[in-house]
């Protein structure tokens, strides 16, 4: 251990002492693990990590990082983790610990600790019947997640995750756990459904939950060569869709990785995933208009919702990607022909996927009395990704991100979807003047030392 470990062991050996959990730094031999991201393109160097095993472990790191100049990043899984950029100062609080899942059948809500992922959520929801809406991975924190907007496999026909949180246990700036609900510190409460995780650090959280044990779901899949076809059978099939589908198209690249189905493995496809919360015959007539277009491949069918984490195929541990996104306010015939340019069956990309999810119906309309983010304009919901294989790969990925967001910037929403933006962006891309502003003096209320730091500070 050099001199300079020694001393960097030393700063943070008073916070130790007051953990259950536990301080990690550079002079520890788990350091690598414990400052490494989901994404693990994501190289995070911050001053310590701190694994808390509770919400007063969370209320020392707070306490500890105010007295000593430093910053706090909270992080479940970190999935969001590349727009943090240099962690200099700061000190890294893992709530991965935080696990507990408690299922209330009969008040229809789940509270659940902030280190808590989808597919925890999901399992124990299951016996009951019972569906969240829950992101499209499995392996997604629920608290990020949460806090930054949820968009679901039910979104269209209930909305965005926020809007079903009913209740938030937080850790202020100052150090204070404090309970946040629509009575209870009800601007933080406002702030905290769908404008990040910035006015404070969640240890827990509360949402409502739906009796909806089984779903008609799945994926169609035609040889990418017949992408403009499909595209253009995709938009004109959501004009006048259901609100009980939600659905997205997608261009993909199935990398020749030996744990993905040999069907798929190495191939190209466009192809349309979601679900229909209706009666299987009347989901199935729904579907119809895409089936006549005779897929490849077509797995829809009943599924249980606590199945709806597979449709995706995201992958189900960490992995190095690049990705960003936006909000298409419609898919012109332009705009289809820009993005066939740019990631069709012609173009040299390095992209795996891009995918566009279906807006409208419930997640278009403003929620009553919701949180800073209520609702998404546009029509369709983009985010494209790369796996950086190889670390030559950053470079072609990145400029593969920015020609596709160049090419669709006529058709693009002014307001971005934070979850899905993994590039650094001004606060301005993400909200309104007016909720913008409201965010803005929430967080100088809880916190005017700016201690919280997240991937999109309001700054």
């Amino acid at each position: 251990m050099s001199l300079t470990e020694t001393a960097v062991s030393d700063r943070f050996r008073d916070l130790a002492a007051r953990l259950t959990g536990s301080v990690v730094t550079a002079a520890d031999q788990d350091w690598d693990a414990a400052r490494q991201a989901w994404n693990l393109a994501a190289d995070q160097r911050p001053e310590s990590v701190v694994v808390a095993a509770d919400a007063p472990d969370v209320v020392a790191a707070v306490q500890f990082a105010a007295a000593n100049g430093l910053r706090v990043v909270p992080q479940g899984t970190g999935h969001l983790a590349g727009p943090l950029g240099d962690l200099s100062g700061v000190l890294l609080l893992r709530t991965a610990a935080l696990r507990s899942v408690d299922v209330d059948p009969d008040a229809l809500t789940v509270r659940v600790g902030a280190g808590v992922v989808w597919g925890e959520v999901t399992a124990a929801l299951a016996p009951h019947g019972l569906a969240a809406l829950a992101g499209s991975s499995p392996d997604v924190g629920v608290a990020g997640y949460m806090t930054g907007g949820g968009y679901s496999w039910l979104a269209r026909e209930h909305g965005l995750g926020c809007t079903a949180v009913t209740a938030f246990d937080v850790v202020t700036a100052d150090g204070v756990q404090r309970h946040a609900t629509a009575d209870e510190e009800p601007d933080l409460f406002w702030a905290l459904r769908g404008g990040g995780g910035n006015t404070a650090i969640v240890t827990s959280l509360t949402f409502g939950v739906f009796p909806i044990p089984q779903v008609y779901a799945g994926m169609i899949l035609y040889p990418i060569e017949r992408a403009d076809e499909v595209l253009h059978a995709y938009e004109r099939w959501t004009r006048d869709l259901t609100e009980a589908a939600t659905t997205c198209v997608r261009l993909v690249r199935v990398p020749p990785m030996p744990d993905i189905p040999e069907f798929l493995r190495g191939k190209a496809f466009v192809g349309v995933d979601g679900a229909i919360d209706l009666p299987d015959d009347e989901a199935a007539a729904v579907l119809q208009p895409l089936r006549d277009l005779g897929p490849a491949i077509d797995t829809f069918g009943p599924l249980p919702t606590a199945q709806l984490g597979m449709l995706h195929m995201d992958p189900p541990g960490p992995v190095p990607g690049l990705g960003d996104g936006l909000i298409l306010t419609d898919l012109t015939e332009g705009a289809i022909e820009a993005l066939l340019d740019v990631a069709g069956p012609e173009a040299q990309t390095a992209l795996l996927a891009v995918d566009l999810r279906h807006l409208g119906g419930a997640v278009a309309r403003p929620a009553e009395q919701g949180g800073a983010l209520d609702h998404l304009a546009g029509r369709f919901l983009l985010y494209a990704v790369g796996v950086v294989a190889d670390p030559a790969l950053v470079p072609v990925i990145e400029r593969d991100l920015a020609t596709l967001r160049a090419a669709l910037e006529p058709w693009t929403e002014p307001i971005d979807y934070a979850n899905f933006r993994e590039v650094k962006a001004d606060a301005t891309r993400f909200f309104g003047p007016e909720t913008l502003d409201r965010l803005r003096a929430v967080k100088a209320h809880y916190d005017p030392q700016d201690v919280i730091r997240t991937a999109h500070p309001l700054g």
